[in-house]
């Protein structure tokens, strides 16, 4: 316990000085070796990112960190003298804390309790809850939460209960501080106040190690970056040496543009959506488009280009006004989502978070959520269907999961997105679209999500990609229309789709690229 007046132990002198060292560190399960030869240096007043594909052994070097367990082979030093941890309290103890990725909070405890937990502040030998409310209420604060003290874990969101157990990893100052996966759940506000606390800890002169799969938060926050790919350390670079591709091929060992399926080429198929005239007040102008079986159209500009909002209005998630949707031909009219799926038109929004989970539900009941319709025949639902359902899910998508009994917030950001696409594919949709559909999985995984749309496409689907990733444009895609400022200014085919062409047409405006034989053909159909 803590007493009254030792609320929060003084911050450690500021300090570049080594604080610990790795020399020949690995793990070995059995006959599986899962991290091997690992060799590094940890810094006073650094923040050092460990990155590296799903698999690639991060949070085992963390947990060997950690204390949670021991080395099969090699040292740690710690403060000039070999050290074995015995157990994550004796490490904390001497001044190392992993915030884990999983959230381990008790649910029937609430926040206070959560942050104290054997560690209660008493005062002549009573347990202080004043005090520890005052605690708790500034610790949030700093972070940006909004759970209240007394409020408890079951009730507050997966994002407040991540907040909740990063101020409790904070709640004492530490030499090392381990940040895994810590911004996966949270909204963009939260980042930023979290990242501006990380920065603060590494000014006090405490070693912050940070690992993420997102790279544009790697850049703007490490002093240095360690590769780890297939339990093996690639080496360890000072962050400005390195880009975000540089990063990426480290840890895929490839060029990034081996990531991608091999391209199909422009379709010759007659469209199988055809889009005209549609309008969205005060953010889409006269827009008309078309798709076609076996390619991925895509569709790019600058945030507020209106690329989004097109899709929102057809599947009357938006006001909106058209001249004519066919589907195969055919006139649709389109109030809903669910109208859509009737038409044959699956949509994974870009807020898998917000709008296209719910997070706080068991996996299965997310899976089949759209297609209750359909897949039930009874006025109950049957947990043998949707057991049945979500296995076969994990089988095809590749879904990984410790337990089937989690709740989709659990999931990694990949995991995520695969049970989203999942969910859609449920009901064999004839067109997918795509919003944003690798934004905050790890390069593995984005992968895997590009092999599922080239796959879609090979069985004649049409598939409509929205990105923000230029590179994924130029990389997946057979066709790009442009959008600036509401309207569609470009379309790209071909050898035509490059970085630089979607840029241009995004901010400048160029016009439809294309052979013009090509460009009167679409207009044909529409």
């Amino acid at each position: 316990m803590m007493e009254a007046a030792l609320e929060i132990r003084s911050a450690p002198p500021a300090e570049t000085a080594e604080l610990l060292r790795l020399t020949g560190a690995g793990k070995q399960y059995g006959p599986v070796t899962v991290l091997r030869d690992v060799n590094l240096s940890i810094h006073g007043g650094e923040i050092h990112a460990i990155i590296g594909e799903n698999g690639a052994g991060k949070s085992t070097l963390m947990r060997l960190i950690s204390g949670h367990i021991q080395p099969s082979f090699g040292t740690i030093n710690y403060l000039g003298e070999d050290m074995a941890f015995h157990g994550p309290a004796d490490a904390e103890r001497r001044g190392i804390v992993l915030v884990h990725q999983e959230i381990l909070l008790a649910e029937d405890l609430t926040v206070v309790e959560n942050l104290f937990l054997g560690r209660e502040v008493t005062r002549h030998g009573v347990i202080d809850d004043r005090t520890m409310e005052q605690i708790a209420i500034r610790q949030l604060a700093a972070l940006g939460c909004t759970a209240r003290p007394w409020q408890l874990v079951r009730e507050l969101s997966i994002a407040q209960r991540q907040m909740v157990q990063i101020a409790r990893g904070l709640l004492e100052e530490h030499r090392i501080v381990i940040f895994d996966e810590p911004t996966a759940v949270l909204t963009a506000s939260e980042v930023d106040l979290l990242l501006d606390k990380i920065r603060a800890l590494r000014d006090r002169g405490v070693a912050v190690l940070y690992i993420s799969h997102r790279l544009d938060e790697v850049e703007a926050l490490a002093d240095r970056i360690t590769v780890l790919r297939d339990g093996n350390m690639i080496g360890t670079y000072d962050a400005g040496s390195v880009t975000q591709q540089d990063m990426a091929r480290l840890m895929v060992g490839r060029e990034l543009s081996m990531l991608y399926p091999h391209k199909r080429g422009t379709s010759a198929a007659d469209p199988l959506f055809e889009v005209e005239h549609l309008s969205v007040p005060g953010f889409v102008h006269e827009a008309s488009f078309v798709a076609r079986p076996g390619e991925v159209l895509g569709f790019g500009g600058m945030i507020g280009a209106g690329r989004t909002e097109i899709f929102e209005g057809i599947l009357g998630l938006r006001p909106a006004k058209a001249a004519a949707i066919r589907v195969n031909g055919k006139p649709v009219q389109i109030r809903s989502v669910a109208d859509g799926f009737e038409a044959g038109i699956g949509y994974l929004t870009e807020d898998r978070k917000g709008k296209g989970l719910l997070l706080r539900e068991r996996l299965a009941p997310n899976l089949v959520l759209s297609a209750l319709s359909w897949l039930y025949r009874k006025i109950y639902t049957d947990e043998r269907i949707e057991n049945a359902e979500l296995n076969g899910a994990i089988r095809r998508y590749d879904i990984r999961v410790r337990s089937k009994k989690l709740e989709a917030g659990q999931l990694s950001g990949g995991n995520q997105q695969k049970l989203l696409l999942a969910k859609t594919m449920l009901q064999d949709p004839s067109i997918v679209i795509i919003d944003e559909p690798t934004r905050g999985i790890d390069i593995g995984n984005k992968s895997q999500i590009y092999s599922f749309i080239d796959e879609l496409v090979r069985q004649g689907k049409a598939c409509i990609v929205i990105s923000s990733e230029l590179q994924e444009l130029v990389g997946l895609c057979d066709r790009v229309l442009v959008m600036k400022d509401g309207r569609i200014t470009a379309e790209l085919r071909n050898g035509d789709v490059t970085e630089n062409a979607v840029v241009l047409a995004a901010t400048v405006g160029s016009g439809a690229v294309g052979s013009r034989e090509e460009n009167a053909r679409d207009r044909h159909h529409l």
